[in-house]
């Protein structure tokens, strides 16, 4: 058997026998034989034991189709015998071992929960936190509670975070595989200048001048293949530019099955291999003795509202840069050159896919499963409620949850297409109008990320990449999987770019778009757009790529194709409504009776408003104007003043008459007003004094001037002001005209203690008290002493008890 020196040979038996409990976590460092040897060994192929079905769930088709072929070259036998695989569009069976993604084993886990016939199943690669995989590790845990307690399952990580791994498989026993690593050298290549960081998909061009540089260094410096590490297509493209002269593969998800298979294999000649996150784990790339790591990855973000994703571009995480790292030192003695600072710090792992992506195919898998709490599953994380939520919101309009959030006959038919449940839709809605085999076509296309440089017209981008082998098997698949009619396809008259815009729209309703007056496009989620090409003139887009880029305000419009108004409606059908709104507007309500297809308004027509609507058109109004909408006097100033004031001394049942109190009560009173006078009634400014007058409580309202007097009569006879603007209730007078004034006056019922500002002739504070009695005695002869030389034609009595108040002067009280 070729191959059965890789180190993890020396844990196979621990292995097998934690097997043997039932679930196990299995660690093994990159270049191990993790995903090779350990299948073998639990099939009963390798080192004897009883002979096993076993199923082996890697996270990429890449790795599943080549994960089955190291396996069969190992055992010196085709794929297709004992060692087969199956990803989306090829299946090719194997009686003991077979290589499968996570999506398809979710899929196959919906179909048969009990997986009859198999007896281990590895999730491999669980540390890179897949979504997919995550839920698969979950149902596979309650298929072994509720139907298979004898079925075998191994979580297989290349880190060493197995605790907890191990405390959700039920505590598995932990199996660590430990290899004998080669020497790795780290050198450390940042760029001379800082650029600017990474923003959504862009990453500076000089940045990536450097990585180029560096991997052209290190081609110089070292022996070997190199692998240098991107976050994207098109940063692989730019560095591959960039490097004329070097043999150079370019390795990615969409790549050509040739190109995967050529960068899977030994070469004659050294090569530099340009790589997305593809290469990062699973298999090893044979020759790879130099990894220049540009320190970059991509995650999602979802505009859950909108329905709108991005990529962003983010620093790779800790755990990552170990991953890419070992790949240089997997067969030999091995160089990494990471493109940033050494003193950088990076985050220990990953963010898990179920905390970013889109959960809509989750949330069905969990409904098909008959679960519609996520806690109730073996989840390592959570997944965040208003994702959640969102998600289930979209499926409900697909019709495949019912009201109560349980799936309908249509939400397993499109849960089986392997499709992601908007792309479902559109393949059983629009094959009975476009024909089977455009709306496989079509939605095949859609499936994929476009690939750089595809044109903005998607039907023109249809054209192009009709003969691309992966394509057309994608697109025999779906065409298969729909339902058979007997007679002639129906609609194949329809034009293709009648047939692509309604394909596009029924899988993305919200992203149905109008164009604007303004310029742009508005689509139906109510998110402007900005379209580039001759599809910028266009009335009604289909959008089927569209991005929201992190802060920008509208979205970008990366692919779309051409549609009119019916399709829209038809597509769309259940953002389509009737409303009724009206704004305040000049003193008047103006109303409008509108149909609209989500945020698109279609058309309208004046209405009369009823009178709830004319009330929140003003209440909506008058937020903005707030209480300065109300005519204010002086006398409705002072009497708000006193009102604030009982209601804060005494509470209810004074009302509130703060700015948000007093703009509803105006809303009421205008709405009235409306509903008995038409839309113009009211157009005059309230009097807030009359609002006021009209929102005192009865019969508490005959003691307004008991508990909060608007003046108050003085010893002299005069009747002074209070003011009521501060935090307690203030009366300013003469000092003179308050003698004889024993005690301070208590308002609120005798709660709140009047404070008394007593003033000099000239009409300046000389004393500040709320106890008068105590302000006779022991304050008013310093008072006396300041003031009276000053002032000497003012009476200034020794006694101000027994002293006549006066607002006079002693000349004037002489010839009295």
């Amino acid at each position: 058997m070729r191959g059965g020196e890789l180190p993890i040979r020396e844990a196979l038996p621990r292995l097998k026998a934690a097997v043997a409990s039932g679930t196990a976590v299995l660690t093994a460092p990159p270049g191990t034989g993790k995903t090779t040897l350990v299948p073998l060994a639990l099939a009963g192929l390798l080192g004897g034991g009883p002979a096993a079905r076993v199923l082996v769930a890697e996270p990429r088709r890449i790795a599943a189709r080549a994960a089955a072929r190291r396996m069969a070259w190992m055992l010196e036998e085709p794929v297709g015998a004992r060692i087969g695989f199956t990803v989306r569009g090829e299946h090719r069976p194997g009686s003991r071992v077979e290589a499968v993604t996570t999506g398809v084993l979710l899929q196959r886990l919906q179909r048969d929960p009990e997986l009859a016939g198999i007896d281990v199943v590895v999730v491999d690669e669980c540390h890179e936190r897949h979504l997919d995989a995550d839920t698969a590790l979950a149902f596979l845990l309650e298929v072994r509670q509720t139907l298979r307690p004898d079925l075998k399952v191994v979580a297989a990580s290349a880190t060493a975070d197995a605790a907890r791994w191990s405390a959700l498989l039920e505590d598995a026993p932990v199996v660590e595989a430990a290899s004998v690593p080669h020497p790795l050298a780290v050198v450390w290549a940042p760029p001379a200048r800082a650029g600017a960081p990474a923003h959504g998909t862009r990453v500076e061009p000089a940045f990536l001048d450097h990585v180029a540089l560096t991997v052209r260094r290190a081609w110089d410096e070292r022996e070997g293949d190199v692998l240098c590490f991107l976050p994207g297509v098109g940063e692989l493209r730019r560095v591959a530019g960039a490097l004329s002269g070097l043999p150079v593969l370019q390795l990615h998800g969409q790549a050509p099955a040739e190109v995967q298979d050529a960068a899977l294999s030994g070469s004659a000649g050294r090569r530099v291999i340009l790589a997305t996150s593809v290469a990062e784990s699973s298999l090893t790339l044979p020759g790879i003795r130099v990894v220049v790591d540009s320190g970059l990855a991509r995650e999602p973000r979802t505009d859950h509202a909108r329905g709108l994703g991005a990529l962003t571009t983010v620093r790779a995480s800790r755990a990552t840069a170990e991953q890419r790292a070992g790949r240089a030192a997997r067969e030999a003695p091995g160089t990494v050159y990471r493109c940033w600072h050494e003193s950088e710090r990076l985050a220990p792992w990953p963010q898990p896919e179920i905390a970013l992506a889109d959960l809509t195919p989750f949330a069905l898998h969990l409904a098909c499963w008959g679960t519609s709490d996520p806690a109730e599953l073996a989840l390592l994380t959570r997944p965040p409620e208003a994702a959640l939520s969102a998600a289930r919101t979209t499926l409900r309009g697909l019709g495949a949850l019912d009201g109560d959030g349980r799936v309908t006959a249509r939400g397993r038919r499109l849960n089986g297409l392997g499709l992601h449940p908007r792309l479902a839709r559109a393949l059983l809605d629009a094959s009975p109008r476009t024909g089977s085999r455009r709306a496989a076509e079509f939605v095949a296309l859609l499936s994929e990320p476009p690939p750089s440089g595809s044109p903005e017209d998607l039907v023109a981008a249809w054209h192009r990449l009709r003969g691309q082998p992966r394509w057309k098997a994608e697109a025999r698949r779906l065409r298969a999987a729909l339902p058979r009619h007997d007679g002639p396809e129906p609609s194949e008259g329809l034009p293709d770019e009648a047939a692509a815009g309604l394909v596009v729209a029924l899988a993305f309703p919200e992203r149905v778009a109008r164009v604007r007056a303004t310029g742009g496009h508005l689509m139906a989620s109510g998110t402007g757009a900005t379209v580039p090409g001759a599809l910028a003139r266009a009335s009604w887009l289909a959008v089927a790529v569209a991005d929201r880029p992190v802060g920008a305000a509208s979205a970008r419009v990366r692919q779309a194709v051409e549609i009119d108004e019916a399709t829209a409606r038809e597509a769309a059908a259940a953002l389509l409504a009737v409303r009724r709104e009206a704004v305040w507007e000049g003193g008047a309500v103006k109303a409008r009776e509108v149909e609209c297809l989500g945020a698109i308004e279609l058309s309208s027509r004046p209405v009369e408003p009823d009178p709830e609507t004319a009330r929140e058109a003003v209440l909506a109004g008058l937020r903005e104007s707030g209480a300065d909408f109300l005519s204010w006097s002086e006398e409705a100033r002072r009497l708000r003043e006193r009102l604030e004031f009982l209601r804060r001394e005494l509470g209810e049942p004074w009302p509130a008459v703060d700015d948000a109190a007093l703009t509803e009560r105006t809303a009421e009173r205008l709405a009235e007003a409306f509903a008995n006078g038409g839309a113009r009634a009211g157009r005059a400014r309230l009097a807030a004094g009359d609002l006021l007058r009209g929102m005192l409580p009865w019969p508490e309202a005959a003691r307004l001037e008991e508990l909060a007097p608007e003046r108050i009569t003085v010893p002299s006879g005069s009747r002074i002001r209070v003011d009521y603007s501060g935090e307690n209730p203030v009366l300013a007078a003469k000092l003179q005209e308050l003698f004889g004034w024993a005690r301070t006056p208590a308002l609120a019922g005798g709660r709140v203690p009047l404070g008394v500002h007593l003033l000099s002739p000239a009409g300046r504070p000389a004393a500040v008290t709320s106890d008068l009695e105590s302000f006779w005695r022991e304050g008013y002869r310093a008072v006396r002493a300041d003031l009276r030389g000053r002032y000497p034609r003012h009476p200034w009595p020794e006694d101000p008890v027994s002293a006549v108040p006066t607002a006079r002067t002693n000349r004037a009280l002489r010839g009295r």
